[in-house]
């Protein structure tokens, strides 16, 4: 048996402990210590960075961040207004709010020290009660490690001088595995939703999705967007503009998810049968709707839902108006819109094509003959250029253009084309040119940087081979003997800063003159109203100003029992915005007509 001396003394050692003051609980909190450097303490918000997303309340697993009003805070497009309350009594310092926080601006302080008797105290709102704390910031997150999933899924088209060869649809959509990957990445903050101006469910769908059911999605879709499928396609997609998530990477693809979900279901039978529409009984009152656009379409289907009996009166021979005339088909394919209109008429909805009102049926008529009537008239008429040579042969108006080839007629352009504008009717229209085998530049008399239009469509036509000058002003078109257009004479331009912090302001450079050989010339500049269908006793009773016409909140004109929406009602030219309209006007008839029961 052996003898263990150092085991025997050890205890001993304890008595080196005597003498020395102890370590209470009283004094601990009051002995200064210098903590790690990436000791995760109290926290610290950047107020002006957060947008109130929520993603740290959301994954915080001991409930201890809430979100409140904070006082100078207000909210905003893309900001809820709302900024994180911790509470510090239930907080386990994991850190895991920093790590999903999508803008960085939550972060935790090497500051641990706090003591007090209010146990109310402990709620701190971080950035507000700690406003120094920056200087202290000890953990914090990055592009590289933060938990969000920054890269979206790219989006499979065809390549850019394979696509001009046809009208073929350049997107070629997600597959199942893809719009589950991509719509994983969503935080479901909800500030899309508010930026969308027909406030879709969108958090709500994108989680049916993720989760595998794609029916579910497209009930939630179709709640409050009769034609969403053309919106996976075309919309402009104001939401992924706030999406919490491009704070640091690549913003969530709504729209392709909402491309997604409604390409799942491939007919209007099966459309119905999914969505299941709960049509109430008739009301007895009828509503007429002029344009079969994308608002009085949405007029048309939730008025439908609610009993009214719906007609239509469209003056061309298919429904969707500019979407339909304008949309290039590689853009939207017309089989696509086909279906949702076949839905909307299955829901009870009549649609009277080739009906022009004003010329095969009066004004006067429909008012009269109806209880209430929306007019969705768009912006038809296009805005001429006002230059010299603008009537030559081969001086075409672009929005005339779209609508003949959309119309299945052939257009001779030649082989040298030049569109003039920067908004998405000159992309779309020298996309068009560029498959009808021309060769395509665009004039533009400011910045590229200022186009108005898309920027994916912008990428797409560069793809493409249309080449872009910018800063040129046209000045003179030029013809032959045939008075037949030859040549575009244009001045370059220098940018003069806006005083007022707008776009610059493009001026004529002196004896720039530069002059290009064309075939035809496109003009894109912009479209206006046409209300020459309105009777002069009506004109005078319907308020238009600049071009538009005057309505309130619920879509309600000047004139009574008429509403008004789209293009012609409001200056955001995009369908999604339309589509509101018609939502909006549906819940004015419904009030205007059914108050009484």
């Amino acid at each position: 048996m052996s003898f263990d001396l150092k085991g025997t003394l050890k205890p001993l050692t304890a008595l080196k402990q005597f003498g020395k003051k102890p370590h209470t609980l009283t004094n601990v909190p009051f002995i200064p210590r210098e903590a790690a450097d990436r000791y995760r303490g109290l926290h610290y918000n950047n107020l002006d960075e957060c947008i109130g997303c929520g993603n740290c309340s959301t994954i915080c697993q001991n409930q201890a961040i809430d979100m409140i009003p904070v006082d100078g805070i207000e909210g905003k497009n893309g900001d809820s207004g709302l900024r994180p309350r911790v509470d510090h009594g239930r907080c386990c310092w994991c850190g895991l709010c920093v790590d999903v926080c999508p803008t960085g601006s939550l972060s935790l302080t090497k500051d641990y020290v706090y003591v007090s008797e209010d146990a109310d105290s402990f709620l701190w709102t971080p950035g507000v009660d700690n406003p120094e704390g920056d200087e202290r910031v000890s953990f914090f997150s990055t592009k590289e490690t933060s938990l969000n999933d920054l890269g979206r899924i790219p989006m499979p088209e065809l390549e850019g001088m394979e696509r001009i060869k046809s009208f073929a649809e350049v997107v070629l959509g997600y597959n199942e595995e893809q719009a589950r990957a991509e719509a994983s990445r969503c935080i479901s903050c909800g500030l899309c939703t508010e930026a969308c101006p027909e406030h879709m469910h969108i958090p709500e769908y994108i989680n049916a999705i993720a989760g595998g059911n794609d029916e579910d999605a497209v009930r939630i879709i179709y709640d409050n967007n009769p034609l969403p499928e053309m919106c996976g396609k075309v919309c402009t997609r104001r939401c992924e503009d706030i999406c919490a998530i491009a704070h640091r990477g690549d913003p969530i693809a709504i729209r392709w998810l909402k491309r997604y979900a409604t390409e799942t279901v491939e007919n209007a039978d099966l459309l119905k049968e999914i969505i299941n529409p709960e049509i109430k009984e008739p009301n007895g009152f009828k509503v007429g709707i002029i344009g079969a656009g994308p608002s009085g379409l949405t007029a048309a289907y939730y008025l439908a839902l609610k009993g009214f009996d719906c007609t239509i009166y469209e003056a061309n021979s298919k429904a969707g108006g500019m979407t339909m005339y304008g949309i290039p088909r590689y853009r939207f394919p017309e089989d696509s819109l086909d279906k949702q209109i076949e839905y909307i008429q299955k829901i009870g909805v009549r649609i009277h094509f080739n009906t022009k009102v004003g010329k095969d049926i009066s004004f006067v008529e429909v008012y009269h003959n109806y209880d209430a009537v929306f007019m969705g008239v768009g912006f038809p008429k296009p805005w001429t250029l006002g230059i010299e040579g603008e009537e030559l042969h081969g001086s075409i108006q672009a929005v005339n253009f779209l609508y003949e080839i959309n119309n299945g007629k052939k257009i001779d352009i030649g082989d040298k084309v030049i569109v003039i504008g920067g908004g998405n009717v000159a992309i779309d229209a020298a996309r068009v040119s560029a498959r009808l085998g021309a060769d395509v530049t665009i004039l533009y008399r400011r910045r590229v940087q200022d186009m108005p239009a898309d920027w994916e469509e912008i990428e797409g036509a560069e793809a493409e081979g249309i080449h872009i000058i910018s800063q040129a002003i046209p000045i003179q078109f030029h013809g032959d003997e045939k008075r037949h257009i030859t040549t575009v004479e244009y001045l370059k331009a220098e940018m003069e800063p806006d005083e007022h912090g707008g776009r610059p302001k493009p001026i004529a450079i002196e004896g720039s003159n530069t002059v290009i050989e064309v075939t035809a010339v496109l003009g894109a500049i912009g479209q206006q109203g046409d209300y020459s269908f309105l009777e002069e006793e009506f004109d005078k009773k319907v308020k238009i100003e600049r071009g538009r016409i005057v309505v309130n909140e619920k879509q309600e004109t000047t004139l009574n029992k008429l509403f008004a929406g789209g293009d012609s009602a409001n200056r955001t030219a995009d369908a999604i915005s339309a589509i509101a309209d018609g939502y909006r006007a549906v819940k004015g008839i419904e009030e205007l007509l059914m108050k009484g029961k």
